[in-house]
């Protein structure tokens, strides 16, 4: 799995860690065990990769239902 995040480093992805969650962003470091993600507000998420189950490479900007402001 590390390797794997290594090779989606600047890429947007979406990871799943059991049920409920789910993390999304940039991944801009694989190290020690922990992904580092950069969400679109510029916030850094610390995920442990060993509780990750899935991961899914994101193709196009996440959209949300609402008005744009």
């Amino acid at each position: 799995m590390e390797e794997l995040l290594r090779n989606l480093m600047g890429k947007n992805v979406d990871v799943t860690c059991g049920v409920s969650a789910t993390f999304c962003g940039e991944v801009i470091d694989v190290k020690g065990g922990v992904v580092y993600l950069r969400d679109e507000s510029g916030e850094v998420a610390y995920v442990a990769i060993d509780k990750i189950a899935v991961v899914y490479e994101r193709k196009d900007p996440h959209s949300r239902p609402g008005f744009i402001v």
